[in-house]
């Protein structure tokens, strides 16, 4: 399964491990496909490590999952922090993910084993409209206090795909 969060920077197609991790794809899953994060704003930006986004509030203290509660973690020995774009559910200590995820822009060893991680982004396409362009522009975006953009970025919209033949190859 797959979804492509339309940003105000460009497109990010994500492929959702459903099979791995399939409470945490289904958290995700319905709050995209409910509307829940379209015009949320990209609250946190740390260059070379990760961005993170998801909350409703816009500051990066709310959201919640489906059953209006926190939810458990799925940590896999076989997923790891270990290239760029891997999606991963953010949390505040174990067993507190709600609606809020992160990608990361490098490997993030420090991260496994803490954070689930239910993803990564894909490359449908090598032109400058492709994942990996707009996660380097997300990059690259000028951040202030607590890292958060200067300008404000959105994810706009989020499309679901059902696409059985999407390549899992991650972005390296």
């Amino acid at each position: 399964m797959s979804v492509t969060l339309h940003t105000d920077v460009g497109d990010l197609k994500l492929e959702i491990f459903c099979d791995q991790t399939p409470k945490t794809a289904e958290n995700f899953l319905a709050l995209c496909g409910s509307g829940y994060y379209d015009n949320t704003v990209i609250h946190r930006n740390i260059r070379g490590f990760m961005v993170q986004m998801g909350d409703p509030t816009g500051k990066g203290k709310g959201g919640t999952s489906i059953w209006g509660r926190k939810f458990e973690d799925e940590i896999r020995t076989t997923l790891k922090h270990d290239r760029r774009g891997v999606v991963s559910m953010a949390n505040s200590g174990p067993d507190t993910n709600g609606s809020q995820f992160f990608i990361t822009y490098d490997r993030q060893p420090s991260l496994d084993a803490k954070y689930t991680i239910f993803g990564c982004v894909v490359d449908a396409s090598q032109d400058s409209s492709s994942s990996s362009s707009t996660l380097d522009a997300l990059e690259s975006l000028e951040v202030g206090k607590k890292n958060r953009p200067l300008n404000e970025t959105k994810i706009l919209s989020v499309t679901i795909h059902a696409n059985p033949l999407a390549d899992p190859a991650c972005i390296q």
